[in-house]
Formats: C-alpha cells, sequence, structure tokens
C-alpha cells in the first residue's frame, strides 16, 4: 500500500512510543504529519509536521487525517486510569480516528493492549498459550476501552472496509524491568517493524497481533502476523537473569495476565475462573 508523496498520520507523537516511531518512519522515507495534545519535546524528524490536536475535536481530526494514507494511532489514556478519564480520548477519540480514517480512505493500526485480555489466567507449564480471535477479557476501564477500539475496527472494516490492524501491546520499554516482561515484552525495534510491514503489506483487512518480541515465555500464541509478514527479531531472553526474580508479590497480579491492573481494586473474595463463563 506504501504511497511515500500521502502522509502516515501518528497521533499521540509526542509520548515515548510516538516519539520512536517518528524517527524510525522518518529515516525509512515516509512523510508524517504527527498529533498530539502535548507539544512535541523534539527536533522534528525530517519530512514531518506536527499539529497540536485534541482528539475529542472531531472536526480538527478530520482536517489533520485529510490525505493521510494511514493512521498509527497511540494517543489517547495509555494507563489503568478511572473512567470518566478514559470515556472522553479513548471512547469518543477512538470514533474520530475512524470517522477520519473513513472519509480520508485511510488504514488504522490501532494501538491496543494486552489489558484487553488480563484476566486470563497465566498458562502453566504445557497449557495452550491464548489465540487471539474472540478473547476479550479486560482488566481496567482503560483495558476495556481497548476492546471496544477492536470492536470499532471490527464495525469499520464490515460496514465500511476500512483495513485496520489492532496490535495487542504488552510491555513496550528499552528492555524489560520486571519477570512479567519476560511474556510481555516489545522492544521498540519490533514495533518499529511492525509499524512499517502494516504500512507496506498489500492487505490488511481485520487483524490483531500480539504486539511481544519473540519471547519463549510469552502467554500468547496464534495471531494475524503473517498477513502483514512481520515476524519480531527480538527476545526478552536476553534479560532474563537480570529480572526473572523481580516479582510483584501480589497473588491476584501474579495470577493473571494483566498483572497489577487486575489487582488494582480488585474485591473479589476468590479469583475468577479460567472459563469466563463458568459458576464459580
Amino acid at each position: 500500500m506504501t504511497d511515500l508523496k500521502k502522509p502516515v498520520l501518528v497521533t499521540g507523537a509526542s509520548g515515548n512510543l510516538g516519539r520512536m516511531l517518528a524517527a524510525a518512519l522518518s529515516a525509512r522515507g515516509y512523510r508524517l504529519r504527527l498529533t498530539d495534545i502535548k507539544a512535541f519535546p523534539d527536533d522534528l524528524p525530517a519530512g514531518a509536521e506536527f499539529v497540536t490536536t485534541d482528539l475529542g475535536d472531531e472536526a480538527a481530526m478530520l482536517r489533520i487525517a485529510d490525505d493521510c494514507q494511514a493512521i498509527l494511532h497511540f494517543g489517547g489514556v495509555s494507563v489503568d486510569r478511572p473512567f470518566e478519564e478514559v470515556m472522553d480520548p479513548n471512547i469518543r477519540g477512538l470514533y474520530h480516528i475512524y470517522e477520519a480514517a473513513r472519509r480520508a480512505g485511510a488504514r488504522v493500526l490501532f494501538a491496543s493492549s494486552n489489558h484487553s485480555i488480563g484476566f486470563h489466567s497465566r498458562p502453566g507449564p504445557g497449557e495452550p498459550k491464548l489465540d487471539a480471535p474472540g478473547s476479550f477479557r479486560p482488566d481496567s476501564f482503560y483495558g476495556l476501552s481497548k476492546a471496544y477500539g477492536e470492536l470499532m475496527g471490527r464495525l469499520y472494516w464490515d460496514k465500511h472496509g476500512v483495513e485496520n490492524l489492532n496490535v495487542r501491546i504488552g510491555s513496550c520499554f528499552p528492555e524489560p524491568v520486571d519477570a512479567r516482561m519476560l511474556a510481555t515484552w516489545l522492544s521498540f525495534d519490533d514495533l518499529a517493524r511492525l509499524c512499517i510491514a502494516f504500512l507496506e503489506a498489500p492487505k490488511v483487512g481485520h487483524a490483531v497481533v500480539w504486539g511481544a518480541s519473540n519471547n519463549p515465555a510469552t502467554y500468547w500464541g496464534a495471531d494475524h502476523r503473517a498477513r502483514i509478514g512481520w515476524e519480531p527479531l527480538d527476545s526478552s531472553e536476553a534479560f532474563r537473569a537480570k529480572v526473572e526474580k523481580l516479582l510483584s508479590g501480589n497473588p491476584v497480579a501474579e495470577r493473571y495476565q494483566g498483572g497489577a491492573y487486575c489487582a488494582n481494586d480488585y474485591s473479589r473474595a476468590s479469583p475468577s475462573p479460567r472459563d469466563a463463563f463458568a459458576l464459580d
């Protein structure tokens, strides 16, 4: 699909991931239109422009996405926050992104999250990994907003033909910082390669990819990565000795894939069952 003459819109561009992607995509020769509610803190990469925009401003989002070939949507609330803080940027704001994509004829990469499936139990030795399709089990209002975002993509693909890739990001940091990230870590370089593969894939349709590097300890199984020709090259194993003993000490956080987000405000007297529809 790549058309280097048409810009790629990156939302959330002033955050750590947005800044990294701006540099990587610029080096690849893409024209970039960067936006965030906060000012861009670095020098702009070659071929990039920055516009301060609020995701809640529909008219502004429609203007900024006009003539773009793709939207890499990393904007919005990116951590566990109360519902009222999540609702406007992550619910209404995402609608504005998809309406802008529909009108511009653009495809969308949605930065989803492992927290959309966080209340799945971690697999034990020999147990099957979690496959991507149909596996929502959010662990927070933030995770719930990501499940909503993936379903928004499903709707816009079925109703309007808007291609979209939902990347369930695990833990995207320069390196793992605790034992859980041996399963969930996504390197910056692997994320950049994933975004480039998305932009350059001939067809995407509606797809879900686990946003994790090539980690032997992963919780996750099948997804649609072959559709865009992406395979992660990095691995958390290089950091195992450094982090494998760094556990949370919280039994709820250690039981579920979403970690600490599952433990926040947790009030059950006993753990929820592995089967989301089972009786206690």
